[in-house]
């Protein structure tokens, strides 16, 4: 069973600067659980089935014209209904005057009602934006996140393989760093998933043998980064002699976060090798990926080119 995760409601009066029409109990003692929005035409109409009380209702114009179509005493008693069914909160965009008894019924059944200037469309695309990051599922990885190239890189390995020290190469090399040790990790989307630092250890980075580096002191705001989308996770291992590793590139590995397959790639450690250079192959070599361009099938092409060139040599 999914975890639920919850915010204050004074989180998102704060965020989107809502004004307070009328609240029941302290904003920061009222938990908001659901990043779904609800625009409650049906239920205005008295159709409840599948209602949400969890959702956060939002009463633009469309809804205004409604009640103001109707006579006075339907559209009283479509609003008591509505609150009635004590929705988490309702909210009024585009400045609206509040309906009628409005303020009577959110007092009566104990429900937050806010408004805010902004138009409803706007105002609801930039909430369930913000909720999905708010809300989303989440768990965190033993690992380092950095950027490179804009490319938001998952370093996973056992400890001691030397993360810590190819994130501060590449924080060096004009990279930045977003984690180290603990990386948050949330799906805010059906394809994306973000990572970030736990406040008590962001912008700073541990080093065996020296300590603690605080990353924003030591080398500027711009070799930081509060969070990144992860692009692509890179596991660093010990090399082992023997042991296959993929050359060409042609097997393209994936592996499963929070339900999100996300290109993966395994990079043997041993010494002498540059990490922060390989790292910098790989986010580059990820990106041509996403954008349609595969050098090791361009290459595979190629060679398969030549050798039907030869056979036909060969046949004359």
């Amino acid at each position: 069973m999914e975890d639920k995760y919850s915010i204050p409601l004074s989180t998102i009066i704060e965020e989107f600067s809502l004004e307070v029409c009328y609240l029941p109990a302290p904003a920061k003692d009222i938990p908001i659980q659901s990043p779904e929005l609800n625009r409650p035409a049906m239920p205005l109409t008295g159709y409840f089935d599948l209602f949400d009380a969890e959702r956060i209702q939002i009463l633009g114009k469309v809804e205004e014209k409604f009640l103001r179509d109707h006579d006075e005493d339907t559209a009283r008693v479509a609003i008591d209904a509505l609150l009635s069914h004590h929705p988490v909160a309702v909210v009024i965009t585009s400045g609206l005057e509040l309906p009628l008894n409005m303020l009577e019924c959110a007092k009566k059944y104990d429900v937050p009602l806010l408004r805010t200037a902004e138009r409803t469309s706007e105002f609801m695309a930039a909430m369930i934006a913000q909720l999905n990051v708010w809300l989303a599922p989440r768990l965190t990885r033993h690992g380092v996140l950095v950027e490179v190239y804009g490319e938001g890189i998952l370093i996973l390995g056992d400890s001691g393989v030397g993360k810590s020290e190819t994130a501060i190469e590449l924080v060096k090399r004009g990279h930045r760093l977003i984690a180290d040790d603990a990386v948050e990790i949330k799906r805010v989307s059906a394809k994306t998933l973000v990572g970030t630092a736990p406040e008590i250890i962001r912008h700073y980075i541990e080093l065996r043998g020296i300590g603690i580096v605080d990353v924003r002191r030591l080398f500027g705001m711009g070799a930081v980064k509060d969070s990144e989308k992860i692009d692509l996770v890179v596991t660093l291992e010990p090399w082992v002699q023997g042991k296959m590793y993929d050359r060409l590139g042609m097997e393209s590995e994936t592996t499963e976060i929070l339900g999100i397959e996300i290109p993966a790639l395994t990079i043997p450690v041993r010494p002498g090798r540059n990490l922060a250079v390989v790292l910098e192959i790989a986010a580059m070599s990820n990106r041509q990926k996403r954008m349609g361009y595969n050098t090791a099938e361009e290459f595979n092409k190629r060679l398969m080119g030549r050798f039907a060139i030869e056979d036909a040599d060969k046949d004359r």
